[in-house]
């Protein structure tokens, strides 16, 4: 595995998650600027997750069929596009709709990426190369979260687009410079999608995606596992932005220093599921979360911020195990498998931004814990009990359910 792929790897997760939570640290500010709800603007974040949801399936399917780079290259210049225009908006309505349009190519660039993953690394070492991509996702989470809050605390919210804009464009050029192509992969997974087609269809068909039982399970967990994401770090910004801990805008947006634990523990993740399985992954995962998330309960600042690290970390790891568990479970259309996960990952998303409102409302913050520790035992209860035990690299000998 050679250290320019993987770098591109990184960037390639960086530039999915640059911008797609990036207004989480200014949702109290765009509340009073808008005079606005916590539901309202926390559409800013439900919009694209939503969105991303939407256009995942077809993203992954165009991918299989044009190519893994050239669909990566095309969505991050979309996205530096999108991110530019959102900084035009005059009204909520007008943000919301830009961030829609960033959800709607994101997939270009994760779905791809996974699918790259698996093409052109050993199965032995994809976990590895899925865990590299994880720390790109948490380095990106953190550097948009951050950049948007210090950028807004200095000058505007708009001013935040600008700047992610900027950056977005700086990571296309260096995807396009640095990112390899998938080559011969390729070749090979259009041979392997010609022998999957059923006679006189041109493409393959889903059905052997939806009688896979395993991965079918993994689109659950997946939903789980950003639920718990998206609800701690948005409704958070508003019980640390009121008394008594009453942090400014750039502080909110500091708080994402948190992710950076995520991005040093998760590559260790990745070899820790290569040698002991997937079921181990997500069980360390979901008890990391779990603890974090009951962490923050404790009424202090740095208890609520420890807490916030640890179950960043469980997120981060869970994800790196479930995407690394769909290419042990599929032979072919992976971009597809992982596109059609995304749809069900960020489902889980947009629950999470919306469902705990209604919760916040009337229990606060006890209230949106409680509702992230049954959701993160439902993911846990399904992983267990559908997820094979596998260990290792025999994992690439499993066989896809129904096939």
């Amino acid at each position: 595995m050679s250290a320019v792929p993987t770098f591109a790897v990184v960037l390639a997760g960086f530039a999915a998650f640059l911008d797609l939570y990036a207004t989480q640290p200014l949702l109290p500010l765009l509340a009073k600027t808008f005079g606005a709800s916590a539901f309202q603007v926390g559409l800013t974040v439900t919009a694209p997750t939503i969105a991303v949801a939407i256009a995942a399936p077809p993203v992954g399917r165009l991918a299989d069929r044009f190519g893994l780079r050239r669909t990566i290259l095309t969505a991050a210049m979309a996205l530096t596009a999108t991110t530019a225009l959102a900084a035009t908006a005059t009204s909520l309505r007008q943000l919301i709709f830009w961030r829609f349009l960033q959800g709607i190519v994101t997939p270009g660039i994760f779905a791809s990426t996974i699918a790259y993953i698996h093409e052109v690394w050993p199965a032995s070492r994809a976990g590895r190369g899925t865990a590299a991509y994880m720390s790109g996702t948490v380095l990106g989470g953190f550097t948009g979260r951050a950049l948007a809050g210090i950028v807004a605390a200095d000058s505007s919210w708009h001013g935040s687009f600008i700047a992610l804009a900027i950056l977005n464009g700086a990571v296309a050029a260096a995807l396009w410079l640095w990112l390899p192509s998938e080559g011969h992969s390729q070749r090979r997974g259009a041979k392997a999608r010609a022998e999957g087609a059923m006679p006189g269809t041109p493409d393959a068909p889903l059905g052997h995606l939806f009688v896979n039982r395993r991965l079918l399970a993994t689109f659950g967990v997946g939903f789980c596992v950003l639920f718990t994401q998206v609800a701690m770090f948005t409704y958070v910004t508003f019980l640390l932005a009121a008394p008594p801990f009453n942090l400014s805008t750039v502080a909110l947006g500091w708080l994402f220093v948190v992710y950076l634990v995520g991005a040093a523990v998760t590559p260790l993740s990745g070899a820790w599921v290569d040698r002991y399985g997937h079921r181990s992954g997500i069980a360390s995962a979901m008890a990391i979360g779990g603890a974090g998330a009951l962490l923050t309960l404790v009424p202090t600042l740095v208890a609520v911020v420890a807490g916030l690290a640890l179950c960043s970390t469980g997120v981060f790891i869970a994800q790196a195990t479930t995407s690394g568990y769909i290419g042990a479970v599929t032979r072919r259309d992976r971009a597809l498998a992982v596109g059609l996960y995304s749809t069900f990952y960020y489902a889980g998303g947009s629950a999470g931004g919306a469902l705990p409102a209604a919760v916040w409302a009337r229990w606060g913050w006890p209230g949106c814990v409680a509702l992230v520790m049954i959701v993160q035992a439902i993911g846990a209860s399904t992983a267990f009990t559908q997820w094979l035990p596998t260990e290792g690299p025999s994992r690439a000998a499993i066989p896809e359910a129904g096939v």
